[in-house]
């Protein structure tokens, strides 16, 4: 799975997890084999996808409802406890999903995502990154305030 696939798929996953109604016995929202989404796509319950392009989630990815990715993470991170800054900081974003966020796991990142500029340049690059991840969300179904796409 992409770098950018993981991060849609956490913040996705997440949000599923906290729109299921609490009480359910086996606590899925969907049986095996029937899921939809990332987070079943993560779990391994969806049906196979066609192969999508590098850094772009599959067109069944998309949430049938916008997912609000602010309210999404201020959740997680208040749940982590996590002093994360997440709203500035690829890096502090990567850390609050649990994924890889060393420069080489953002250089990946970028490379998916189109990045053009300077790789060794990592201050650049991570401003530039935080701003197509929150564009890249917008775009597949979460929603994201502007203040968020810089």
């Amino acid at each position: 799975m992409s770098i950018f696939g993981s991060i849609l798929g956490a913040i996705f996953g997440h949000a599923q997890a906290q729109q299921q109604p609490s009480g359910k016995p086996g606590g899925q929202a969907h049986p095996a084999g029937q899921g939809k989404g990332p987070a079943a796509t993560q779990q391994g319950h969806a049906a196979p996808q066609q192969q999508a392009k590098p850094g772009t989630p599959p067109p069944q990815a998309k949430p049938q409802q916008p997912v609000d990715v602010e309210a999404v993470l201020n959740n997680l991170k208040t749940s982590k406890h996590a002093n994360l800054d997440w709203e500035r900081s690829i890096v502090d974003l990567m850390k609050l999903l649990d994924l890889d966020s060393s420069l080489h796991a953002r250089q990946e990142l970028a490379k998916e995502l189109h990045y053009t500029g300077d790789m060794n340049d990592s201050a650049s690059m991570n401003i530039w990154l935080h701003k197509q991840v929150m564009t890249k969300l917008a775009e597949n179904g979460g929603k994201v305030p502007d203040s968020l796409k810089h």
